[in-house]
């Protein structure tokens, strides 16, 4: 299993909302300091310009679903969403063509295998399985509204914007270095095509899905797009509807089943929150109807998890009472 460091803290369980905004702050400031100074884990490196990441940087962020936000440390800092990205991808495939087209095209079921797997794509007949692994994500991608691959980018920024309550932009360094070393995901899309899985040339797919990667996000963007899905769909930074409160339903019944890829069981078992993890550092957790949580620190374990915001996820479920299978004590 991977490591939490966090049985000493009491496990709190809450059912309603989260705590006053007093213990919030408190507990933030408690994790950042609990945890800053944490050398452990490295920085991704097999997308070339993410190894020049700064490996102290570490930043905390908790959005409520009724609005509030709290935060600790470096807040500020501005990193790729990369595979973050498919969750909200996700809901915004599901909000335009139905739940019923998603599961038939991509699938919901966890594969067992890494995300870049392609053996789980031809052990499956050409399935997907899911949209939180790179075959699905790609296939997902695909499905977004647009004449064309530049189209369907066009609408999933906007979107991904929606969620963020700001406009989103691409890091064209990162955007340059991923399309120059993204050869498995080549593989994996003309595989895709070979099955009859994408509805527009590879190349268009998988040029829209590297796009979408390689939105500059902060913590607090993924905190507040993570509480939108808790919050049934609407942005606490801006009231907005971005989707339906059954899309964020579907979305986080996919997160907590698949979201952290072949460790998503153990995630549950231990923190008990749908979460979506990203190769440059990033983590967004959700408590439905509560809020969530984004966490920004670039060392990963060798799942490819950051370190810092594994544990500090896991100090805030218990801490917060936000584990979704915690019950009160008697």
């Amino acid at each position: 299993m991977f490591e939490t460091d966090v049985l000493e803290i009491p496990q709190s369980a809450r059912t309603g909302s989260l705590p006053a905004e007093s213990s919030v702050r408190t507990l933030l400031h408690d994790v950042h300091e609990r945890y800053r100074d944490l050398q452990e884990g490295s920085v991704a490196d097999y997308i070339p310009v993410l190894a020049e990441a700064d490996p102290d940087l570490f930043a905390v962020s908790l959005a409520e679903a009724a609005g509030p936000m709290h935060t600790a440390g470096d807040t500020s800092a501005l990193f790729t969403i990369q595979s973050i990205s498919k969750a909200f991808v996700l809901a915004l495939v599901i909000d335009a063509i139905g739940h019923e087209s998603v599961h038939e095209i991509v699938g919901v079921n966890n594969t067992g295998l890494p995300f870049n797997s392609v053996i789980a794509l031809e052990l499956n007949n050409g399935s997907p399985m899911n949209p939180m692994v790179n075959a699905g994500a790609i296939a997902t991608t695909a499905l977004m509204p647009g004449r064309d691959g530049a189209a369907k980018f066009e609408a999933i920024r906007e979107g991904l914007s929606a969620f963020a309550g700001r406009p989103l932009r691409i890091d064209e360094t990162v955007l340059e270095s991923e399309s120059a070393s993204n050869h498995r995901n080549r593989g994996i899309a003309d595989l895709l095509t070979s099955y009859d899985r994408l509805r527009i040339p590879a190349e268009e797919a998988l040029d829209a899905y590297t796009r979408q990667c390689s939105l500059l996000v902060t913590s607090d963007d993924l905190a507040v797009m993570g509480a939108t899905l808790a919050a049934g769909g609407v942005n606490p930074r801006t009231g907005r509807r971005v989707v339906s409160a059954e899309v964020c339903r579907d979305t986080l019944a996919v997160l907590a089943s698949c979201g952290m890829y072949e460790l998503s069981g153990e995630w549950m078992f231990e923190i008990g929150l749908p979460a979506k993890s990203g190769v440059s550092g990033g983590i967004a957790a959700i408590a439905p109807g509560k809020g969530a949580v984004g966490v920004f620190s670039p060392p990963l374990d060798r799942a490819g998890n950051s370190v810092r915001g594994l544990r500090t996820c896991a100090y805030l479920s218990r801490a917060l009472g936000l584990n979704l299978f915690a019950s009160p004590s008697p």
